[in-house]
């Protein structure tokens, strides 16, 4: 099959797209950042277009490529902190691409389906325990508030053009070559020879953690799977919450010190106490989450020492 990925540069991207081309897709990709031939080949991209998603370069790419069947759509913004220092960026990489390829999609190729990438951000920080995909979305960082409009505009365009899509809500991906956020950065600091660190936060905050590898398979799925609606939600989380403290302490240990762990009590604004998904309808399609996360860690740590840069 034919697929396209736009953010395909990016650190879900590159896993996506290696696992579409070893199923034996036709793999093409459009976004930012410069990607050399050999390294294009390497991740199984057959065309790389380094630039905007507007009509222009879409219709530039499907004369290279022909038309696609799906398109998966990871671009767009992909920090809170930074949705906090720069909305309007956020908002331009977010939702302006958004609507700029639905729109795109209804001109050019109504009949291909989009797989998009969202967050758990869009649920906000007023829930405990599992959320389910009907639970109230009441964002509270731009980041989560510019992926809402997102999904908001997916689910316009299949109630009045028809074009179908599938919005997958993910919670805290992690994986190698992720060099932002928890595991980076207390990586960074024991490879500095830190002793003690002290995080942000109290510890008890609770994440649904999802391994890279796990998350590309899932998204790869929806390629295959026909759905009733021409507009789907679905959680891309595993059920399980685990504290900060106890990641943190599983990094401690995968890295084989004696370094110590402290939280500040300073809480970041925007970030939710508590994000753990109601798997039950991705559990149903069916899938099984497959790198259990003290495995996903410990590699994360491997690849850290030897081959981040």
């Amino acid at each position: 099959m034919n697929m396209w990925v736009t953010g395909a540069n990016g650190f879900i991207g590159r896993h996506l797209v290696r696992v579409l081309a070893d199923q034996g897709n036709r793999v093409h990709g459009i976004g930012h950042g410069a990607i050399g031939e050999a390294e294009r080949r390497r991740i199984g991209l057959e065309h790389w277009l380094n630039g905007e998603i507007d009509a222009a370069n879409l219709n530039a790419l499907a004369e290279r490529s022909e038309l696609p069947s799906t398109i998966f759509h990871l671009a767009g913004g992909s920090s809170v902190g930074l949705s906090i220092e720069q909305p309007y960026e956020d908002f331009s990489r977010t939702v302006n691409s958004t609507v700029r390829l639905l729109e795109w999609m209804r001109r050019s190729a109504s009949e291909c389906r989009l797989i998009v990438a969202s967050s758990a951000a869009v649920y906000g920080a007023h829930h405990s325990g599992k959320i389910p995909e009907h639970a109230e979305l009441r964002p509270v960082s731009p980041y989560g508030h510019h992926k809402l409009m997102m999904e908001q505009l997916c689910k316009s365009y299949a109630a009045c053009f028809a074009v179908e899509s599938t919005v997958v809500r993910l919670f805290s991906v992690y994986g190698a070559f992720l060099r932002k956020q928890l595991l980076w950065d207390m990586c960074s600091r024991l490879q500095r020879g830190q002793r003690e660190l002290v995080l942000g936060g109290t510890g008890d905050e609770l994440r649904d953690w999802v391994h890279v590898n796990d998350v590309a398979r899932l998204l790869s799925s929806f390629a295959a799977r026909r759905q009733q609606e021409k507009f789907q939600a679905i959680n891309g989380g595993c059920g399980e919450g685990t504290t900060v403290a106890e990641v943190a302490d599983v990094v401690t240990k995968s890295w084989g010190g004696e370094a110590g762990v402290r939280f500040s009590g300073v809480v970041r604004p925007g970030d939710p106490f508590s994000l753990v998904a109601d798997d039950r309808k991705v559990r149903a399609l069916p899938f099984a989450w497959g790198v259990p996360l003290s495995q996903g860690i410990a590699d994360y740590v491997r690849w850290f020492k030897e081959d981040a840069r």
